[in-house]
């Protein structure tokens, strides 16, 4: 079978009714997470070709039959705390969802124990349904920013990164929020990583761009604080996800924005903010997806190892072209890529000739970094 020419998914029975309604062929199409045991089908009545049924219920009659007529079939996965393909991403509120275990447990904390019992060596089986879980994020990504076919998005994603361990009462907490939140009132689309301090400033200030500018300054001096009026900045406090569910009571009806987080980071709180949840197995797939993604640019501040590998790593995209656009890459922060480190004068060395360095810029301020950003499109490459 040609993978290249798998050019539909079907992964409801009404989408299944749909495609089948007017036709005597299914072919080149997966069809996935559909329960066939209690919604009967006539396969005989088809000419089925080039397909692949995934993670489906089917009668040991049905199986049979498909098997014959060459249909590659993945057996529905049991006993797994997640289901291995997916009709649509995660949202916090599936991923806080209290487990009823022996020690009650959020998913995600669940999810995360059972994927730390193999992670460095994992079982065929369960090597193979984290893939297929992947791949189905993967899809999910896709319709959500809606790509076309020379690489481009809809919707116009830009990315914020830097270090997880920013507190809530820091300048470069403060500034990122800031940032995220004009960026997304101008209609860009805000990407993060998913996790603690920076990158929950910029899913929060995406979040919080709905409201006007006096709900946002409410909202974080709110978030900077515990019941006891104590200062509560820091991710590992007894209280901090708690502050920040206290933001989505008052202020309902953010504006959209996307995280790709990964259980091989599993330990670091989720943020909340983030109305979309691409959670990966792979910190490698997810690295190079989460930055592939944003191509109206990537907006770096303070941050420690990870960080500067993301700053190397869409450097690279960029220096090759491998998506098919240059992006700006944005330094938000002088002291530290200018006075700390010499990341930003290294990454001007390293782009010298090639097109993305006047894509290449520093600056301190949240209101320069969404101007950078509106007069510097991404480039295609050609």
């Amino acid at each position: 079978m040609n993978a290249t020419r798998f050019k539909t998914i079907i992964n409801s029975k009404d989408k299944f009714i749909k495609y089948v309604e007017k036709r005597a062929k299914i072919e080149h199409a997966i069809i996935q997470n559909i329960n066939f045991k209690d919604f009967k089908v006539n396969w005989s009545e088809f000419s089925i070709y080039n397909c692949i049924i995934v993670d489906c219920e089917l009668s040991k009659e049905d199986l049979s039959y498909l098997f014959q007529q060459g249909v590659f079939v993945y057996p529905k996965f049991k006993k797994l705390p997640y289901l291995p393909i997916r009709k649509e991403l995660y949202n916090w509120r599936e991923l806080m969802e209290i487990e009823k275990t022996k020690a009650p447990k959020t998913k995600d904390e669940v999810i995360y124990q059972h994927f730390n019992q193999t992670r460095f060596n994992p079982p065929m089986d369960e090597a193979l349904t984290q893939r297929l879980h992947d791949y189905s994020i993967d899809s999910c990504l896709r319709e959500l920013l809606k790509f076309n076919d020379e690489g481009m998005t809809e919707k116009k994603a830009v990315g914020f990164m830097g270090g997880h361990s920013a507190l809530r009462t820091s300048e470069s907490y403060i500034k990122t929020a800031t940032a995220a939140y004009l960026i997304a009132q101008e209609g860009y689309y805000v990407v993060t990583g998913g996790g603690p301090g920076i990158m929950e400033a910029a899913n929060f200030g995406a979040y919080m761009s709905a409201y006007p500018q006096k709900d946002f300054m409410n909202a974080l001096a709110l978030l900077q604080e515990t019941g006891t009026n104590h200062i509560h900045p820091e991710y590992l406090s007894e209280n901090y996800l708690e502050q920040a569910q206290k933001i989505l009571q008052i202020y309902p009806n953010g504006n959209e924005n996307l995280a790709i987080p990964t259980w091989f980071y599993g330990h670091e709180p989720s943020n909340i903010f983030a109305s979309h949840i691409a959670k990966y197995f792979s910190n490698s797939l997810r690295e190079d997806i989460l930055l592939s993604v944003c191509l109206y640019g990537v907006v770096y501040s303070p941050g420690s190892a990870g960080t500067t590998q993301e700053i190397f790593q869409e450097a690279t995209q960029n220096h090759y072209g491998t998506y098919g656009y240059y992006s700006p890459m944005i330094f938000f922060s002088k002291k530290r890529y200018v006075e700390d480190t010499a990341l930003y004068s290294t990454l001007h060395q390293l782009a010298k000739g090639m097109k993305y360095k006047d894509l290449l810029f520093l600056t301190d301020e949240p209101e320069e970094v969404v101007r950078l950003i509106k007069t510097h499109p991404p480039v295609k490459k050609i």
